[in-house]
């Protein structure tokens, strides 16, 4: 009976031996934090600037304080997201300025190309309520994810950029930039020029 324990033990310890022997380490997948997007709510600007436009009520619009910044320079702050929308505007009296407001806007947007998987061009058009425009919607590691204008070809530019104070990776950021152009583009659709 004791060679029967004896031997059974022994190979209880060969099985414990033999399965304490794999050391091979398998590495897991980088993982984020889950993100809580907010319900969808919208409010109207409608403050003492030549246009109006609907944004989130999660976001918070705030007058630039940058130095240099104009009258009608604002901020879209998405505190719980780490990002901004820069908004600036210009009031266009001169052919030459539009034209090179235009401009910049292309050349500000095609200089993430370096880094930019991707760079989709879209235009705006809102005949009825004289707004036309360009988006741009760059995918990659880029500073910024999404940028557009506004114009009514006369008199009004309006001009955004969506930037993140984090180091750019798109995807971990993916998610929300999707969640947000999604405001941008009630932005967009809403936005009216006051004369």
């Amino acid at each position: 009976m004791k060679a029967k324990h004896l031997i059974s033990a022994l190979i209880l310890m060969c099985v414990f031996f033999m399965a304490c022997k794999n050391n091979t380490y398998s590495p897991k997948p980088k993982g984020y934090f889950r993100i809580n997007f907010p319900e969808k709510k919208y409010q109207t600007f409608n403050g003492n600037a030549p246009f109006t436009f609907e944004y989130p009520v999660y976001a918070r619009l705030e007058k630039d304080s940058i130095d240099g910044a104009e009258r009608f320079w604002y901020n879209l702050h998405y505190t719980q997201f780490n990002g901004y929308l820069h908004l600036t505007y210009y009031d266009v009296n001169q052919k030459n300025k539009y034209t090179q407001l235009v401009e910049d806007a292309r050349t500000l947007a095609y200089k993430h190309t370096v880094k930019a998987s991707s760079i989709d061009r879209g235009i705006i058009n809102y005949p009825d309520k004289k707004v036309y425009g360009v988006y741009y919607a760059i995918e990659g590691n880029t500073a910024s994810s999404f940028q557009f204008f506004l114009t009514d070809s006369l008199k009004h530019y309006f001009r955004g950029a969506l930037y993140f104070n984090e180091r750019p990776q798109y995807d971990s950021i993916e998610p929300v930039v999707k969640f947000i152009k999604t405001d941008l583009d009630k932005m967009i659709s809403t936005f009216k020029w006051k004369n």
